[in-house]
């Protein structure tokens, strides 16, 4: 009995969570395509851009191909030119859904060159990941994506070798995709019934909660430094220049001028 009435609150809760969706108009999924930071917006507009490159070469191929061949042999007719077309709607429609963009797959967040591949690749993973989470947490994956960026820009400025990189690098690289993934191993089912006081889904929205302010602790570190310098910057002007506006000299006053 006790089963029958689990079993039934789940289908209850299913069913509700199916009717919000639909009544939000498929928001969570629109939302779940869009980028969530400017790296990885970055790197789909540099493949795209590709691709662009790609068809208008394939494009220019074809069509100075048919006038060299028809050059040749006096005219393609009116069959060549419905076979330039044709080739020309197949190069183009082949071209546009290949290549695809390949998602990175976990271990490639950790090889990571750079402070920006590292930023990108973790964006792109957790874009790929975010249309499996419950909504709170896939919220907080873009919070996250919003942080990497911040984050990227203060680490693209110290040394690779420096403690706090190698804290991202762990934080960003290792920790952040394991709590996905130990979410998305767990069968759905499972997800949304209470273990210990909490579900996974809340488990999930606060472990990633914990993570987002653990890159802003480390972002605000890493820009104590430069906050440093433009504090020292500022005390340098207001003592070379003052603190006021600088007064102009008054105009002379002209003596006045005796009546005739």
């Amino acid at each position: 009995m006790a089963n029958l009435t689990r079993d039934t609150d789940r289908a209850l809760a299913e069913a509700r969570r199916v009717r919000d969706d639909n009544r939000a108009g498929g928001r969570h999924r629109r939302a779940a395509q869009a980028s969530i930071g400017r790296e990885s917006k970055r790197m789909k507009s540099r493949h795209l851009g590709k691709k662009i490159r790609n068809i208008l070469i394939a494009l220019f191929a074809l069509w100075i191909a048919s006038g060299v061949f028809g050059t040749i042999v006096g005219g393609i007719g009116f069959m060549g030119v419905m076979a330039l077309i044709v080739a020309s709607v197949v190069a183009l429609v082949v071209l546009t859904r290949f290549p695809r963009m390949k998602v990175p797959q976990r271990a490639d967040l950790a090889r990571a060159t750079d402070a920006q591949q590292l930023v990108g690749r973790t964006e792109l993973w957790l874009e790929a990941q975010r249309p499996a989470l419950p909504a709170p947490a896939a919220e907080m994956v873009g919070k996250i994506g919003v942080q990497l960026d911040a984050l990227g820009l203060q680490l693209g400025g110290i040394d690779p070798a420096h403690p706090a990189a190698h804290e991202v690098r762990t934080l960003v690289g290792e920790t952040l995709p394991e709590v996905v993934d130990s979410y998305r191993r767990i069968p759905q089912h499972l997800r949304t019934e209470q273990r210990a006081g909490a579900t996974p889904d809340d488990q999930l929205a606060g472990g990633l909660s914990k993570i987002s302010d653990e890159i802003d602790r480390v972002t605000r570190q890493l820009a104590e430094g430069s906050l440093d310098d433009l504090a020292i910057k500022t005390r340098y002007l207001d003592y070379k220049y003052g603190e006021g506006d600088v007064a102009l000299p008054a105009p002379p006053i002209s003596p006045a001028k005796d009546p005739a």
